[in-house]
């Protein structure tokens, strides 16, 4: 789950072994699977149970195709999903003869200044036929002080589009980015060692190691967002992968009877005295 402006990113419930969204070719398929099935096997288990939080699905350009939004429309769900010209004709040969709402806006960031260009329509076809489902275009670039563009990128969402919510809209997409940096590059890179501890395991030994250390980054987020002693104790260590090499090296010598006392010491590189006091031989 992710949002404009949070820099965290908080994984949905992992579910270890043979996880309708872990791709992996099912029982009596001759076919390789794909994210596109995997994405629907997904849906169908937790779409219903997501559906009071009201949540807007966010996918680059391989989801927004006819099958997946359609399912998507017809469950009331709502969708945000990038949409490339290369791979999207007859959508952009639409949208070249359809006239096109604008909007503008100016940011300043520090000393930097930029233009933030939105161009939108709705109710364009996704694809070519009678049959295709209607979306709303949100076209984005955004130019720098010299008029530049720097930044370019559309998507195709079931969200009314206005001018008074187009650049919220943007936001939004934009923010999917925060799943690569702030998830999977944590935890490829940064003290949980994903996809490089795993090997391909048997019977589903790598799914489930993948869901525990899915698991263990959603409990971590939730207490960055909760706990302060916890939060004491990350920003002592600054490097995530310094905080989980202390946290091994304290837990390898002392016994900490209390959770508190632990992060007290991870927070202030202490040990309380009557925890190193040897014990009394009688």
């Amino acid at each position: 789950m992710v949002a404009p402006g949070r820099s965290k990113v908080v994984p949905l419930t992992p579910v270890p072994g043979l996880d309708p969204g872990i791709i992996a070719r099912q029982d009596g398929a001759e076919k390789q699977d794909c994210e596109r099935n995997a994405v629907q096997r997904w849906l169908e288990k937790h779409a219903a149970r997501l559906k009071p939080l009201r949540p807007v699905v966010l996918a680059d350009d391989l989801f927004a195709c006819q099958s997946v939004v359609k399912r998507l429309v017809e469950s009331g769900d709502d969708f945000l999903f990038t949409a490339k010209e290369a791979s999207h004709k007859a959508l952009y040969d639409f949208i070249a003869g359809a006239e096109l709402d604008r909007h503008e806006v100016k940011v300043r960031k520090g000393k930097t200044r930029e233009t933030h260009r939105y161009r939108f329509v709705e109710k364009v076809p996704l694809r070519d036929g009678k049959d295709a489902v209607l979306v709303n275009w949100i076209g984005c670039e955004i130019l720098n002080a010299k008029g530049e563009v720097k930044y370019r990128t559309a998507f195709v969402t079931s969200l009314p589009v206005a001018e008074s919510n187009v650049a919220e809209i943007a936001a939004c997409g934009r923010a999917r980015w925060k799943i690569e940096n702030e998830s999977f590059n944590v935890l490829k890179n940064h003290g949980y060692e994903l996809e490089h501890n795993f090997g391909h395991g048997e019977t589903y030994l790598a799914m489930m190691l993948a869901a525990l250390n899915m698991l263990a980054f959603a409990w971590h987020t939730v207490l960055d967002l909760t706990e302060p002693p916890w939060r004491r104790a990350r920003e002592a260590a600054e490097k995530r992968t310094s905080f989980f090499a202390s946290l091994a090296t304290l837990t390898s010598f002392v016994v900490f009877p209390a959770w508190s006392e632990l992060l007290e010491a991870l927070a202030t590189f202490t040990i309380p005295p009557h925890l190193l006091a040897a014990p009394k031989i009688e």
